[in-house]
């Protein structure tokens, strides 16, 4: 299938693993706006199940969008290894800066770092961690300026 594009594979992955194992993720309907070996755009799409009593998104919501920007990211590095990883998130920190009043775009850009993770994984054969950065910003109203930032942990093993 190498006609079909990355993009297009990874979406159907995404809909699969939410129906499947992460009904959540399902739920909020993200889409892949974006995919590399250096960055994944995450987009959850501002709508009445993201949004929250007072009219911006959900933290849950923005939550789910940080989590599969940057465990997508982690995924394609680990299937191109071709090894058996397991991967977890071990911490989430979340810095809140405005109100996300429109779609939300998850952008992680760490691709170099988590490709030196997986192949430490596979290396030393133990669990290694490190801290991946992830912005969220809503291009529709705020252009490139953040309304979140969010440190994640990535732990592979």
């Amino acid at each position: 299938m190498r006609f079909v594009s990355q993009k297009l594979k990874t979406n159907v992955f995404v809909k699969i693993l939410g129906i499947t194992k992460i009904p959540l993720m399902f739920f909020c309907r993200p889409k892949v706006v974006e995919i590399n070996s250096n960055a994944v755009t995450i987009k959850i799409p501002f709508k009445r199940r993201t949004k929250n009593h007072v009219g911006s998104m959900y933290f849950g919501a923005l939550a789910v969008g940080a989590d599969l920007s940057g465990g997508l990211l982690a995924l394609e590095h680990i299937r191109k290894s071709k090894r058996k990883i397991n991967l977890l998130f071990k911490d989430f920190h979340a810095d809140f800066l405005k109100r996300a009043e429109g779609d939300v775009h998850f952008k992680c850009d760490e691709g170099e770092k988590i490709k030196s993770l997986v192949e430490q994984v596979i290396s030393t054969g133990n669990r290694c961690n490190t801290p991946i950065n992830v912005t969220a910003y809503v291009p529709s109203k705020l252009g490139e300026q953040p309304v979140a930032k969010f440190i994640l942990t990535l732990s592979l093993k």
